[in-house]
């Protein structure tokens, strides 16, 4: 394994968008700390230290109010530094853990406790060496009540990937809209596709998220804005938002987290529809016993 490396911007500018009060960073990670929290034996990539106290620095620069923290593939089914941050966040972080298929019931109680609401499913070839389905989905038959199943996959595979899907019997959370080729606008093949998954199922959401890893013509990531913002308007209760934060394997591309904040109006473009990815969807599916009947933070 060579250095470890840094993929996140050490003086990330201010947003001119300033989100709605209660907003949440739906898509962030952790690394770390090392020497507390090692690595997996299996990871791909050793990131230096990206622990709570930066990731709750940031939400605040931001001006965000909460984190939904992803269980970073470099720490494999190990997730203590998930829930140490979870820990430490005075009730401001839930997250979704990554675990062996055969995990217990025991563990799978002891995760909710700790903060967890929900599991990740990996298919990326470069970040996993195997994702078993079948495993995959009779873990998704035991998750806690109220819990999620996330999966993230390039958009290739996404026909393949159809009917396991069909069989999760939890709401499904797609990762970065399965990374769709933003190049081709948003009628394209890719989006295309995306959209016709969305309609299989009223229980799927999706990130739309990461503008710095999908538009190939870099910042100020017009294609992604232009691709993005349709579907946004299309799925308006279905969608969340997130930094992804601190980056994972983008040390040679790092982005301004500010600029990616700022991307949110470009793709979200009223008021309503800001506060719906920010605020209302995300406590929907992260925190919904805060919610009144109404759908509203109960009083």
């Amino acid at each position: 394994m060579s250095a470890r490396i840094k993929s996140w911007h050490s003086s990330p500018s201010k947003p001119r968008y300033v989100p709605p009060v209660g907003a949440i960073d739906a898509h962030c990670h952790v690394f770390g700390p090392m020497d507390e929290f090692p690595f997996s034996p299996k990871a791909k990539y050793h990131p230096q230290d990206a622990g709570p106290d930066m990731l709750f620095a940031l939400r605040d620069h931001l001006g965000f109010s909460r984190n939904f923290i992803v269980q970073a593939s470099c720490h494999g089914t190990d997730n203590s530094a998930t829930l140490n941050a979870i820990s430490r966040s005075q009730g401001k972080a839930r997250g979704v853990a990554v675990v062996d298929p055969n995990i217990s019931e025991a563990e799978l109680a002891r995760l909710h406790e700790g903060g967890i609401r929900g599991v990740r499913f990996n298919f990326l070839k470069r970040l996993v060496d195997d994702a078993p389905k079948d495993k995959f989905i009779e873990v998704a038959r035991r998750l806690p009540a109220g819990w999620h199943v996330v999966i993230y996959f390039e958009a290739d595979i996404l026909e393949e990937l159809r009917p396991f899907m069909d069989a999760i019997p939890v709401p499904l959370v797609i990762d970065h809209m399965g990374r769709p080729d933003v190049s081709q606008g948003p009628d394209g093949k890719d989006m295309q596709a995306f959209r016709r998954l969305l309609d299989s199922r009223e229980d799927i959401w999706f990130k739309a998220t990461c503008p710095d890893r999908l538009d190939p013509n870099g910042s100020p990531w017009d294609m992604f804005a232009r691709a993005v913002a349709p579907l946004v308007e299309a799925y308006e209760d279905r969608v969340l938002w997130g930094t992804d934060w601190p980056h994972p394997n983008m040390e040679s591309n790092v982005p301004d987290d500010g600029d990616i904040v700022d991307m949110i109006p470009r793709i979200a473009h009223t008021a309503e529809l800001q506060r719906k990815l920010l605020v209302v969807n995300p406590m929907r599916l992260y925190w919904p016993e805060e919610l009144g009947v109404d759908g509203e933070m109960a009083q």
